[in-house]
């Protein structure tokens, strides 16, 4: 049962909050990535994306305790609603300083049409481009306004609908502190981690299909 959702699009941190609620005992945490490891959820979510989120949600996130990244951020308000006890953060960004990332990591590797390095990389790029480009981004990421627009009306919407006590808007550079406060842990004696920068994607997807 998840405790922890992240609202979040990719590219506001993800990894590095995913990194930080596992060190908080909140693991595993669901992020796109990891399904490179697991093919058999990539299918799970393409129907999640076909029924608008009319699905299992407790099948799809067996063996979790909280979320991060896409694509559970697309159904941040379903899994809101069906786990009405978990609490949600909402990752953030300077927008442009976002597009910017997205558009020459996630959005790059989606779209690139060579030969995926695996059968699962490839239905992860369909999978992704249903839901997330052609869907959420209606085939315009490429459109600065546009997907610019989309971000921050994603951002209005989740702090719309829920409530203050159960929504945490963050950054990885606001740190542990708020972060244990929200989630009621104590704050641990390391640096908060740091992941994923737009240098390392490329390495980290490497070491994602090896």
């Amino acid at each position: 049962m998840l405790e922890v959702i992240g609202a979040g699009f990719g590219r506001t941190g993800t990894l590095s909050l995913k990194a930080a609620l596992e060190r908080l005992g909140f693991g595993p945490c669901h992020h796109m990535l990891g399904m490179l490891h697991k093919p058999d959820e990539v299918p799970l979510w393409r129907t999640a994306a076909a029924r608008n989120g009319t699905v299992d949600w407790d099948r799809v996130y067996r063996g979790y305790r909280s979320t991060v990244d896409w694509p559970g951020a697309r159904f941040w308000r379903e899994l809101a609603d069906h786990y009405p006890d978990a609490k949600v953060i909402l990752g953030v960004r300077d927008p442009e300083r976002w597009y910017e990332s997205a558009l020459n990591t996630i959005y790059r590797a989606a779209m690139d049409d060579s030969p995926a390095a695996s059968p699962v990389l490839a239905d992860m790029r369909r999978m992704s481009r249903e839901m997330l480009w052609d869907g959420l981004f209606d085939g315009r990421f490429s459109d600065r306004g546009h997907a610019l627009r989309v971000f921050n009306d994603h951002i209005v919407a989740v702090r719309e609908y829920l409530p203050a006590d159960r929504l945490l808007v963050f950054e990885p550079a606001n740190g542990w502190e708020p972060l244990c406060a929200f989630l009621d842990k104590p704050v641990p004696d390391e640096p908060f981690p740091r992941r994923n920068d737009q240098e390392e994607f490329a390495s980290l997807l490497d070491e994602h299909t090896a």
